[in-house]
């Protein structure tokens, strides 16, 4: 239906897919016709499948090979995880094509990714800081380019990309074809939108940053002295079934997980202290059900793509409400059901209230705590970090709601019978996991 080449077809069914997802039969007829599209959808519902058929059908309708060093299509995206499991999505699609298909990520030697690109490439999926280092390097050039995709481009600008984004541009030829996706769209996405695409066709499947009904969200009214605790019981309920626990910061995810290893849990993290190669093991034992529980700053939050995730915890939550749309995003996947549970202490009403206004709607309550209403009431009122207590950008501040120490009833039964008054003390400054 959608004029794919025979083996691209074939392929296609043999990885089990068979029926167009909504954005796929939305923007596929578009961009094989030629045109730039600016796609809009969730997570999870098959954007990859959406740009890659198109341009690998593009090339290989092209003679010859490419020239030495150049590039035919370019496909960003702002995170190594995420670059590779397009690429290897890529690689599937493409079998017995003959396409080549390079990536390059940070983390990875220069001069083998530089090796790699002597040859010419048809398509390279790549983050742009290392890109840009292999171009000033003289290993690639992108005056060839026909076709660009900007994936995720929601997070490049959150991730500060956009004066690598500029810079790139300036060496792609002015005649190309450009695709944007992104689950989001804030409102320096036009700028970003206004630059690369040239009358573009929009297509989206859902409202920008709604998380997919099919995910059962829940929240937690919950001390963050008490947040081990009531974790450790939460995955104690479902300790076969694979579980994706987002903090903030790389040293507290590594604290987090060594906890849950004493508990008796299969765990492992990722985040920016971890080597890629690191990295890259934890995610294969977590796809290969040896860790059943994988914790993770934002890092994970785009380019996880594991269908058996069934639970997502924000043990934290995070600093920029799009991120957990992201983060939620890792479960649900390609038609199956999930569950997304959110903690919250008293420092953290004002990202709640944040997350809440950005999908539209109150997340249920099912772990409740005295201290939460009032708290919730002040920030109704104007009053963002009550009683002088900090945001996610670090905290501080004396009184009411700025502490995370204090005690609460946020539990269900069985947890932390010694959950008390709810009063917060001082609370430590915590670094953005952006950095992460």
């Amino acid at each position: 239906m959608l004029g794919l080449p025979a083996r691209l077809s074939t392929n296609l069914q043999e990885l089990g897919l068979t029926e167009p997802t909504p954005i796929q039969a939305k923007a596929i007829p578009h961009a094989m016709n030629g045109r730039d599209v600016l796609g809009l959808a969730q997570t999870g519902t098959g954007k990859t499948a959406a740009f890659s058929l198109p341009i690998l059908t593009a090339i290989g309708r092209m003679e010859g090979k490419p020239a030495p060093k150049s590039v035919r299509g370019l496909i960003l995206a702002p995170t190594r995880e995420l670059a590779k499991q397009i690429q290897e999505a890529m690689i599937g699609f493409a079998k017995g094509t003959g396409t080549r298909i390079n990536l390059v990520i940070g983390g990875a030697s220069l001069n083998v990714q530089a090796n790699k690109l002597e040859r010419g490439t048809d398509i390279l999926v790549a983050t742009p800081g290392r890109l840009l280092d292999l171009i000033d390097r003289r290993a690639v050039r992108l005056d060839d380019a026909k076709f660009l995709v900007l994936d995720e481009a929601d997070q490049m600008l959150d991730l500060g990309f956009i004066h690598a984004l500029r810079r790139i541009a300036t060496l792609l030829p002015k005649e190309r074809q450009t695709m944007l996706f992104s689950a989001t769209m804030p409102k320096n996405m036009n700028e970003i939108a206004n630059s690369y695409l040239e009358n573009p066709i929009r297509v989206e499947t859902a409202p920008p940053g709604k998380p997919i009904e099919r995910i059962e969200q829940s929240v937690h009214f919950v001390s963050q002295a008490s947040k081990p605790e009531l974790l450790i019981e939460h995955l104690g309920a479902h300790k076969d079934e694979a579980a994706l626990v987002f903090g903030r910061t790389k040293h507290g995810c590594e604290k987090l997980k060594k906890k849950l290893e004493a508990a008796g849990f299969a765990a492992d993290s990722i985040h920016g202290n971890k080597s890629q190669g690191q990295r890259e093991r934890a995610i294969k034992a977590f796809k290969d059900g040896k860790v059943k529980v994988l914790v993770a700053t934002d890092v994970a939050a785009r380019g996880i793509d594991i269908p058996l995730v069934r639970h997502v915890y924000n043990y934290e939550l995070p600093n920029v409400a799009d991120n957990y749309v992201h983060r939620i995003g890792r479960t649900a996947r390609a038609g199956r059901e999930g569950a997304a549970i959110a903690y919250c202490s008293p420092e953290e009403i004002g990202e709640l209230k944040d997350i809440q206004k950005l999908i539209g709607r109150d997340i249920p309550v099912e772990g409740k705590a005295a201290w939460a209403a009032d708290l919730l009431e002040k920030t109704k009122a104007g009053q963002k970090r009550p009683n002088g207590g900090g945001g996610g950008r670090g905290r501080g501040g004396k009184g009411g709601g700025g502490g995370n120490r204090g005690r609460s009833s946020g539990k269900p039964a069985g947890a932390a019978a010694n959950a008390g008054s709810g009063k917060p003390q001082r609370s430590r400054k915590r670094r953005s996991s952006n950095a992460a």
